[in-house]
């Protein structure tokens, strides 16, 4: 079946932000997880993940963010989330620095076309500040056998008195051999105004009972320019119920 003509618009639209955005002036590291375009009706979730980069050269050196998380789904297609945002670096001990709230649409049916489309909203603030970020992100996913492919492309914009108001594009891809469910190794690729990276993760899960389940992520994406962190390992835990 021919994937619809309206998510190849928005695919299109969203490689060409990608391609022409202008350089930007948003500081900081766009590595993170990797989102798909799946919703689970009536899943809960609690979610942690953390961020630790190493900084030979970028300010603010080195530098641990975590977050936690509660999400669970709203409906049969929308799934919604709101995390507490802490972060440590040289200059300070850990602080809570914002708050940050995400919906993701679910747009077709597993397997129904070529690629599997869903679409992720954010907002987060920050406590200690005038800065609020909106971002918004297109969700791809297609599996070839036992290998997947996922490519999020994001548009996001910063803005508030601590910070020129300003956009930025960001495409974040993976690629995923699905071994077995409590193992399967993948590479991550990053590519931001700010970022460019590109490392192996690891990603499984374990039941642990009747509609329950363990999550986990752990990788180490290395930096490729000088504005990204020399190294950043990513974990994620989540427990599905």
């Amino acid at each position: 079946m021919i994937f619809p003509a309206r998510y190849v618009v928005l695919t299109l639209s969203a490689l060409l932000l990608v391609a022409l955005s202008r350089p930007a002036l948003c500081n900081g590291s766009r590595i993170d997880k990797l989102y798909h375009p799946y919703v689970q009706p009536l899943e809960h979730e609690f979610e942690f993940r953390s961020l630790d980069e190493k900084n030979a050269s970028v300010a603010p050196g080195d530098r641990t963010k975590a977050r936690l998380g509660y999400g669970q789904a709203v409906s049969d297609n929308w799934f919604a989330e709101a995390y507490l945002i802490g972060e440590k670096n040289d200059d300070r001990d850990f602080h809570i620095q914002s708050f940050e709230v995400e919906g993701l649409r679910q747009l077709t049916e597993q397997g129904e076309y070529a690629a599997d489309a869903g679409l992720l909203f954010d907002v987060e603030s920050k406590f200690d500040g005038d800065l609020t970020e909106l971002s918004s992100a297109l969700l791809l996913e297609k599996e070839w056998g036992r290998w997947s492919g996922t490519a999020n492309l994001f548009g996001i914009y910063e803005f508030g008195r601590d910070v020129n108001d300003e956009f930025e594009t960001a495409f974040n891809l993976q690629g995923r051999y699905r071994l077995n469910r409590h193992f399967e190794p993948a590479i991550e690729f990053y590519k931001a105004q700010n970022t460019f990276g590109i490392g192996p993760v690891f990603l499984g899960s374990y039941s642990l009972g009747h509609a329950r389940k363990l999550r986990w992520e752990a990788g180490v994406v290395l930096g490729l320019d000088n504005d990204t962190p020399d190294r950043t390992i990513r974990t994620l835990v989540e427990f599905e119920f």
